[in-house]
């Protein structure tokens, strides 16, 4: 039993991995547009609007291209090899797939996928971001 804990455990820190990929999916797009309104100049860096452009980017790619997300993929291996049932398990498990995964059609998942990933592309455009980042409110 014991040899199949580490199993449980990575499971378990993939399904957080993954929960926070979506709120920085989320939450990304909150901090640009609020960050902008209140001229915080770090939320246009170019290496945080470019892996939160591409986070979304995938995520609408998967759903259009009907793939299953890789992480999901792997975290059902690992229960597997853990001998956990995919869909109970420990407190943590419960919690943060009760947040990550709803009942909903497909088409639903693609179209809210699709949506989010335009709101992104029109943050860029509305609140570009910059190479560098400029010290005084001047330079923004």
């Amino acid at each position: 039993m014991t040899s199949l804990l580490p199993f449980q455990l990575l499971a378990d820190a993939l399904l957080a991995l993954h929960v926070a990929l979506v709120l920085f999916v989320v939450g990304g797009l909150v901090v640009v547009v609020a960050g902008n309104l209140l001229q915080w100049q770090w939320v246009n860096l170019l290496w945080f609007r470019l892996a939160h452009l591409a986070t979304i980017t995938v995520v609408a790619a998967e759903a259009w291209l009907g793939f299953v997300c890789p992480l999901t993929t792997l975290e059902m291996w690992l229960r597997l090899k853990a001998n956990a049932v995919t869909y109970d398990g420990s407190f943590i498990e419960h919690w943060l797939r009760a947040l990550l995964f709803w009942e909903l059609q497909p088409w639903v998942f693609t179209t809210a996928y699709t949506a989010f990933t335009l709101a992104v592309v029109a943050a860029w455009w509305y609140f570009p971001p910059r190479r560098r980042w400029h010290g005084s409110a001047a330079d923004a």
